[in-house]
């Protein structure tokens, strides 16, 4: 048996047992299904948004201190998380398509960044969505062979 992720032990029963509701099985095989395809489209959108706003946030790096030092950190962190995000979400890309647990355990990391850049841009929608889809990361990780 594979070794568990970081805190997935901890997260497993929240996101499954005691989960407020469990997605539907038709559901959770149609995201299995279609989730690599997704990902992949989404993937290839979100990078070169990724590196103009990297371009952008390094010509302002200078002025964004004078919003106060935290807009200026908390901008740096959030889009080295994103772009970290970003690495993990390719990574996760063959194990996706092949079923594979690699695969769910860097979809996993990937969104356990993106609810912490979520909490870094005090996004609240974001964590609430990035915890919605941790939820349903869980309840398909059985669909991952080891």
């Amino acid at each position: 048996m594979a070794q568990p992720a970081v805190l997935e032990t901890e997260l497993a029963p929240y996101f499954t047992t005691k989960a407020p509701f469990q997605f539907p099985i038709n559901f959770r095989e149609s995201f299995v299904k279609y989730w690599p395809i997704v990902s992949l489209v989404m993937l290839v959108i979100a990078l070169p948004a990724i590196l103009v706003f990297l371009g952008i946030g390094t010509a302002l790096i200078p002025v964004s201190y004078l919003g106060g030092i935290g807009a200026g950190v908390g901008y740096t962190i959030s889009m080295v998380l994103s772009l970290i995000g970003l690495i993990l979400g390719g990574l996760a890309l063959p194990g996706l398509f092949n079923r594979k647990r690699a695969g769910w355990v860097f979809s996993y990391y990937a969104q356990l960044l993106s609810v912490l850049t979520s909490i870094v841009s005090f996004s609240l929608l974001g964590v609430l969505l990035g915890l919605l889809f941790l939820m349903l990361l869980f309840q398909v990780r059985d669909y991952y062979t080891r």
